[in-house]
C-alpha cells in the first residue's frame, strides 16, 4: 500500500512539471515569430502609461507574465482553496482539465488577445497546482523528511522528459527524406542532426502546447486516483485567511531579507530561460549555433544534474547551514553567465548547464526547505505560496518585463545580439544578492533539516 501510495506521488509529480517543461524554453523564440511587439502594448494600455514604459506592458511581456501573475494571484485566492475549502486532489484535477484545454488551444492561434487569454488560463489554473502537489505529497507520506526527496525527484525525471521528444519532433524531415539514410544507425544519426532552425523551427514550437495540453489532461484523469486529501480546518486563534498568517512572517528581519533575496535570484534565473534558448541556436560567432532539436535536452542536462544535487544537500545543509548553502547556490548563476560571456563555445557552454543543479537545489530547494522548518504548519500551501509568489511571481515578473525588450531593442543591433553583454546583467544582479544574503541573512538557530528533502518547483 505504501509503495502504491508513494508511486502516484511520484508519477503525479512527473506529470506536474513535464507540463511546464514542454513549453517554457521555446517559448521566448516564439513569441516573436508570432508578431507580438517587445516594445509595444495593446493600443488600450497604450493610452494608460508614458511612452517609455511601454516595453514593460509589451504584446511578448504580457503573455510571458501571465505566469507570474498567476503565482502571485495563487498565493491569495487559490492555495486558499486548497488549504481550507476544497480537497486537493479535485482542485487538481479540474485545474488540469481547464488548464490542459487552454494550453493546447495555443497551438492553434496566432492572435494575441486569444493567445493572451488562453494563457493566462491556463496560468491561473496550473501555476497554483505547484503547491497543491507538494500539499498532496506531504499529506500522504509519513515521514517527509524521508521520504519526500524520492517522490519530489519524479518532477525533475518529468522536466527532463519534456525535453527530448522534441529531438525527433523538431526536426526537418524533409532533408531526412532526401538523405534517404539506409539502415536504423544512419537513420536515426541522420534524424538527430536534421533540427529544424529560424522560421522553420519557430513554427514546429507550437508542438510543445499540444504536447503539454495532453500531458495537462492525463493528470486531469490520473488526480482522480490520488489519496484523499481533505481541507484543512482552521486552527482556533488562527487567521481565516492562511496567505495572511504567511505574509505576516515577513515581519521578521531574516524572512523578509531572504524574500527579497529570492526576487533577484528568481530574476537571474528567468533571465536564464528567457536568453538561453535564443542564444543556443543563434549562429555563431554571436550564439552557439545548436540545431533547434537539441536547445531543451541541453538545457535539460541541468536538470538531469539537479536529480544528484539533490542527493547531497541534506549532508551540505548539515555541515555548511542555510546562509553558506544558499550563497554557493546563486553564486552558481554567477558562473554561468559568466561562461555565457567569456567563454562562449559549444563545448563550455553545454558544460555549464550541469551548473543548473546547484543553482536550483542549493538556493531554492533550500528556500523550501527553509521555509517548511520555520512557518506556521496548518497553512502547508500558502506558506509555500509565499514563496512561490517571489519566485514564480515577483522575479519572473521583472524578468519577463525587461528580458524580451533588452534582447530585441537594447542588445540587437543590426540583427547580432551582444551576449556578452547581456548576460552580464543578470550576473551583476545575482552578484549582488550573493553578497546581500551573505551580509545580512541572520535566522535564529534551529536544527538543521535531515536529508535533502527538496520541493516545489523545478526549473
Amino acid at each position: 500500500m505504501k509503495k502504491a501510495i508513494h508511486l502516484k506521488l511520484f508519477v503525479m509529480m512527473a506529470l506536474e512539471f513535464f507540463i511546464w517543461g514542454c513549453w517554457l524554453p521555446l517559448i521566448y523564440g516564439y513569441l516573436p515569430s508570432l508578431g507580438f511587439s517587445d516594445s509595444t502594448p495593446p493600443e488600450l494600455i497604450s493610452s494608460l502609461i508614458p511612452h517609455k514604459l511601454w516595453f514593460l506592458f509589451s504584446q511578448q511581456s504580457l503573455v510571458l507574465n501571465a505566469f507570474p501573475v498567476a503565482a502571485i494571484i495563487g498565493m491569495f485566492f487559490s492555495t486558499q482553496y486548497a488549504d481550507r475549502h476544497f480537497s486537493a486532489e479535485k482542485f487538481m484535477a479540474f485545474s488540469h482539465f481547464v488548464g490542459g484545454a487552454a494550453i493546447l488551444g495555443l497551438a492553434f492561434t496566432r492572435s494575441f488577445p486569444l493567445f493572451f487569454a488562453l494563457m493566462l488560463i491556463h496560468c491561473l489554473l496550473y501555476v497554483p497546482t505547484i503547491s497543491i502537489a507538494n500539499s498532496i505529497a506531504f499529506a500522504n507520506l509519513k515521514d517527509a523528511q524521508k521520504e519526500f526527496g524520492l517522490v519530489r525527484v519524479g518532477g525533475t525525471i518529468g522536466w527532463v522528459l519534456a525535453a527530448w521528444p522534441f529531438t525527433f519532433i523538431l526536426v526537418d524531415w524533409d532533408k531526412v527524406h532526401s538523405a534517404n539514410p539506409q539502415g536504423l544507425a544512419n537513420w536515426l544519426g541522420t534524424v538527430l542532426s536534421s533540427g529544424l532552425t529560424g522560421e522553420a523551427l519557430q513554427h514546429g514550437t507550437r508542438w510543445t502546447y499540444i504536447v503539454a495540453g495532453i500531458a495537462s489532461l492525463l493528470l486531469a484523469a490520473f488526480s482522480l486516483t490520488l489519496p484523499h486529501t481533505p481541507p484543512k480546518k482552521v486552527e482556533t486563534g488562527a487567521d481565516r485567511f492562511a496567505w495572511l498568517e504567511a505574509v505576516k512572517l515577513l515581519k521578521h528581519p531574516f524572512v523578509s531579507i531572504l524574500w527579497f533575496v529570492t526576487i533577484v535570484d528568481a530574476f537571474a534565473l528567468y533571465s536564464y530561460f528567457n536568453w538561453t534558448g535564443v542564444f543556443l541556436g543563434a549562429a555563431p560567432p554571436a550564439g552557439v549555433g545548436v540545431k533547434g532539436n537539441w536547445i531543451m535536452p541541453i538545457m535539460s542536462l541541468g536538470q538531469i544534474a539537479e536529480i544528484l544535487t539533490m542527493l547531497i544537500l541534506g549532508a551540505t545543509l548539515k555541515r555548511l547551514g542555510w546562509r553558506l548553502t544558499m550563497v554557493i547556490g546563486i553564486l552558481g548563476h554567477v558562473a554561468r553567465f559568466a561562461v555565457y560571456s567569456f567563454f562562449p563555445n559549444a563545448p563550455a557552454v553545454i558544460v555549464v548547464q550541469l551548473l543548473h543543479g546547484i543553482c536550483y537545489a542549493f538556493f531554492f530547494a533550500t528556500v523550501y526547505i527553509f521555509v517548511d522548518e520555520y512557518f506556521p504548519k496548518d497553512v502547508r500551501s500558502s506558506d509555500q505560496g509565499l514563496f512561490n509568489a517571489v519566485i514564480l511571481g515577483f522575479g519572473s515578473l521583472v524578468a519577463n518585463s525587461v528580458c524580451p525588450y533588452l534582447i530585441q531593442s537594447v542588445f540587437t543591433q543590426g540583427g547580432t545580439t551582444d551576449f556578452k553583454h547581456l548576460f552580464l546583467v543578470p550576473l551583476a544582479a545575482a552578484l549582488a544578492a550573493a553578497a546581500a544574503l551573505a551580509m545580512f541573512f541572520r535566522p535564529p538557530p534551529k536544527q538543521q533539516p535531515a536529508p535533502a528533502e527538496a520541493t516545489a518547483l523545478a526549473a
